[in-house]
């Protein structure tokens, strides 16, 4: 399916700044929660002195994490920010990925969580990724996989492209889109029980979303519902799936 990308980018922002999305997913916005956030981190190498970007920050948990556990200065950026951050170490700029407002080379490492699937064009907001990292930086990816031939029609729509499934890509093609923009690839692990638990979590607040209503929770709960239940039948036969990729600024 053939979407405007500012059509995508426009569906993103609204609804991961929504109360509805803080419902589902609670403060941590992706499979793994913090625990998670905490291996990419430490494959970063960063520490006090550094200064990281976290790309797609969302509500901005991961940032506030990254400069608590590691002692660096955080850049969060996206689409729709947080109006002001509770730590001295971390600021929050409104951005696009695919034109991160930072300079070449001016950051130690780059964190980016289930989010690179939602991006309408892969290959350029990698390329940003690799212009404002300085060389020997890495970049922590955490993100849903897929091959979309196996996708059911249900999930290569918008809402499914907005819930990091629609255009999620195999795990090969990912890491070959980060070789191309200057990457050398250092890990990549699969972590598809993150993704299930994630799953379990969205369905179980969304039968009770069902049955409490308001807030329009009702409504849309009707009509998520089907998309979990979709997306974990693709989990189970290997057409979806969730990994990290960790990667080295050439």
């Amino acid at each position: 399916m053939t979407l405007a990308p500012d059509t995508v980018k426009a569906c993103c922002a609204g609804m991961y700044s929504s109360a509805a999305a803080r419902f589902l997913l609670g403060d941590s916005f992706h499979p793994g929660g913090t625990a998670l956030t905490s291996q990419l981190t430490d494959a970063l190498r960063v520490g006090p002195g550094d200064t990281v970007v976290d790309v797609a920050c969302g509500p901005g948990a991961s940032a506030l994490q990254l400069a608590r556990e590691r002692g660096c200065e955080v850049i969060g950026i996206d689409l729709v920010v947080p109006a002001a951050s509770p730590h001295p170490l971390v600021r929050f700029v409104q951005g696009d990925a695919e034109a991160l407002p930072l300079a070449d080379a001016s950051v130690d490492g780059a964190l980016c969580e289930c989010a690179l699937c939602t991006f309408p064009d892969k290959p350029t907001a990698l390329g940003e990724l690799a212009r404002v990292l300085r060389p020997g930086a890495r970049v922590a990816i955490a993100d849903v996989t897929a091959q979309p031939a196996k996708l059911p029609e249900e999930l290569r729509g918008l809402e499914a492209w907005v819930a990091c499934v629609g255009d999620a890509r195999p795990l090969g093609e990912v890491t070959e889109l980060l070789r191309e923009a200057g990457f050398a690839l250092e890990q990549t692990h699969p972590k598809d029980g993150a993704l299930a638990e994630l799953l379990d979590r969205l369905e179980g607040r969304l039968r009770v979303a069902r049955l409490v209503g308001g807030d329009g929770f009702e409504a849309d709960s009707a009509r998520v519902l089907p998309l979990v239940g979709a997306a974990r039948a693709a989990l189970l036969e290997g057409a979806l799936g969730y990994a990290v990729i960790v990667a080295r600024r050439l």
